[in-house]
Parts: C-alpha cells; structure tokens; sequence
C-alpha cells in the first residue's frame, strides 16, 4: 500500500473495468476500496459482514430483500449501510463511482449470490 496521499478521482481514472473494486488501501483489516458501476449487479448476500457504500459520483440504487423487497437510492455524497445477511442488488442506470469499506478478502458476489454473468466481476478486489 502507498505511503503517500491517494487522490480518488486519479485512482478512478486508471481503470475503466465495471464491477471491478480495486483496493485502495487498508485499514487494519480493512480494504477501502473503489469501483465504478452501471446497469445491474446481482442479488447476493454477505453473511458476516455489514457493506458499507458511499457514492463519489452519479446515483446508486440498492435494492433490498428482507420482510419484502425496498429501494433505497444514493445520490452523489450519500452514504449507506447493508447489514450483514441481508439479500441486496446494486444498479445504477447512469452509471456511478464508489467506495466500499469491506473486510480483506470480502468477495464482491458475497457468500450466497445468483448466477453470475459475464460483466460481473466476482473478486476480493484488485490491487490499484
């Protein structure tokens, strides 16, 4: 990890893959990461951990199964908490960019998802 100050918006620009966190860095057993999205992600769950969203850039929509299915939508600087074991979709029709506090090695599909397709990237985060 860099000892150096990170700049997000230059760290967003080093890479154009959708559904495709990269660690920024960590705190104690953290990752900070980042990633930009448009369309949809799949349902999935994260049984041991709540997800943790801040939207840097556009709108981001998560969906949410637990006594019914919700929406709650985030707009640019919003910020918002999925807790563990809760079934959840991320969509954003514009597209966004976000950031992500997860545990190292969280993978992005969580521990229960549905098929995953091919735009889908099913990681643990790449390195920036």
């Amino acid at each position: 990890m860099s000892t150096e100050p990170i700049l997000l918006q230059t760290a967003l620009a080093s890479f154009d893959a959708l559904w495709s966190p990269r660690i920024v860095t960590r705190v104690n057993d953290y990752d900070v990461r980042i990633a930009k999205v448009a369309g949809e992600h799949i349902w999935h769950v994260h049984e041991d951990t709540d997800e943790f969203f801040l939207v840097l850039d556009g709108e981001l929509t998560i969906a949410l199964r637990q006594d019914g299915v919700r929406t709650v939508t985030l707009a640019k600087g919003a910020v918002f908490v999925v807790p563990r074991g809760v079934e959840h979709r991320p969509s954003s029709a514009a597209g966004a960019s976000l950031l992500l506090f997860e545990p190292t090695g969280t993978p992005s599909i969580g521990d229960r998802h549905d098929p995953v397709p091919d735009h889908i990237d099913a990681t643990t985060g790449h390195a920036l």
